[in-house]
């Protein structure tokens, strides 16, 4: 069995009608899984709400104590922006509250197990930074998770794999001062944010960024995973794996100009496992329905043969 840790209450982080991060993403991937010839696999878990577990001093480990207010403000007064592309809603702060609470579960299971599991939330995280939420991104969920884990019995090394279309600016300014977490991220360039050079190496040169041109394919990634993905994180010999799983570098994708398919993600999610089967996979980006629920599909699958 794997869990899925999802709650409806994600749907309530409203973002607009014309905006690409949108809850109908959530509802596409679930409802694809409740069809999948090996749905009976799947074990739907809640996350952990918020009452219950204390998210807000691991989120002042990680978000400067002004940043949270204002979130909360902003929310409480409605909504508004954080930054042009970043919307709260009235729900939001209690949402992105739940969200990071998911990736914990994620985090507590895949420890206590020795097995995968998927975290089916939203808001995403990977662009959040210490002081300011951007690109979609209320709370950095990536880093805090890793931070967490560091803090549970016998995990002394935490990776993070991104493989989101766009750079995990925040995750990487948030971990990389860190020497027991390396962060690894294929992205496309030029591309939002306009970080992550080769040349940012992290102070430990516990990071490695790989830019992909526009119109990659498989056949450009696999070489990449082979000679540097899997070298880099094997060397580092990572007591747990957390993938910010974004699926924006689907051909059909809107926000991407990467060319890679649905099915691409199984074999990204193979070469995951031939490192360990400790993983949490968190839902970053994806913004085509279809495209974003077959490759959530392809991750799963691979975790399940």
């Amino acid at each position: 069995m794997l869990p899925v840790i999802y709650s409806d209450e994600f749907l309530l982080h409203e973002t607009g009608y014309f905006h690409p991060e949108k809850p109908e993403r959530l509802t596409a991937i679930k409802n694809a899984l409740k069809v999948a010839p090996w749905a009976n696999h799947l074990e739907w878990r809640l996350p952990t709400p918020v009452e219950q577990r204390p998210v807000l001093p691991l989120l002042q480990q990680i978000h400067s104590e002004r940043y949270i207010e204002g979130v909360q403000r902003l929310a409480n007064r409605g909504g508004g922006y954080i930054d042009a592309d970043t919307p709260v809603s009235e729900r939001s702060f209690e949402v992105a509250q739940l969200a990071v609470s998911a990736w914990l579960d994620g985090i507590d299971y895949a420890l206590q197990t020795g097995e995968p599991a998927f975290v089916l939330a939203r808001p995403p995280g990977h662009h959040a930074v210490s002081n300011f939420g951007m690109g979609f991104c209320i709370f950095s969920n990536a880093a805090i998770a890793a931070h967490y884990a560091l803090e549970q019995p016998g995990v002394e090394r935490v990776a993070i794999l991104d493989w989101d279309v766009h750079h995990g600016n925040g995750t990487q300014a948030i971990v990389e001062k860190n020497p027991q977490i390396v962060f690894c991220s294929l992205h496309e360039s030029p591309q939002y944010p306009g970080t992550g050079a080769a040349d940012e190496t992290g102070l430990y040169n516990n990071v490695l960024n790989l830019p992909m041109r526009p119109g990659s394919t498989l056949a450009d990634y696999q070489p990449l995973f082979e000679q540097k993905v899997m070298p880099f994180l094997t060397d580092f010999q990572p007591d747990l794996l957390i993938v910010s799983a974004g699926y924006d570098a689907n051909h059909a994708d809107p926000l991407g100009g990467i060319a890679l398919q649905p099915e691409d993600y199984g074999v990204f999610t193979n070469y995951c496992l031939q490192l360990t089967r400790r993983i949490v996979f968190g839902l970053e980006g994806g913004y085509d329905f279809d495209a974003i629920a077959q490759s959530v599909i392809a991750t799963i699958k691979s975790c399940l043969v």
